[in-house]
């Protein structure tokens, strides 16, 4: 007899340098300086309502305003952090009142 070989399937290659968001579901951002692919005003707050997968090397989330009745698609580079200075005042207040 003669055994014959089947042909295999060719595993898919796992990739271990997956991508990690910098940005978090519910988090608050600013769009960066202009590229004209957006309409809004830049330096409108949004907040992150996806994190969707990368599209090349750039990773994308999906992003809403308040006062829009839409959702925008962002890519992580155009996308910065916004500091809540109401934190900001409220801890350095704490801060002057409770110095030793």
């Amino acid at each position: 007899m003669t055994a014959t070989s089947t042909p295999q399937r060719s595993a898919r290659p796992i990739q271990s340098d997956a991508a990690i968001h910098l940005f978090t579901i519910g988090q608050t951002v600013r769009l960066r300086g202009g590229y004209g692919v957006f309409t809004s005003r830049f330096g409108d707050i949004y907040r992150i309502t996806r994190m969707l997968p990368p599209s090349g090397t750039s990773l994308q989330y999906r992003i809403r305003n308040d006062s829009e009745l839409h959702e925008r698609v962002a890519t992580e580079d155009s996308l910065e952090m916004v500091r809540h200075e109401k934190a900001d005042e409220e801890s350095s207040l704490a801060a002057r009142t409770f110095r030793g």
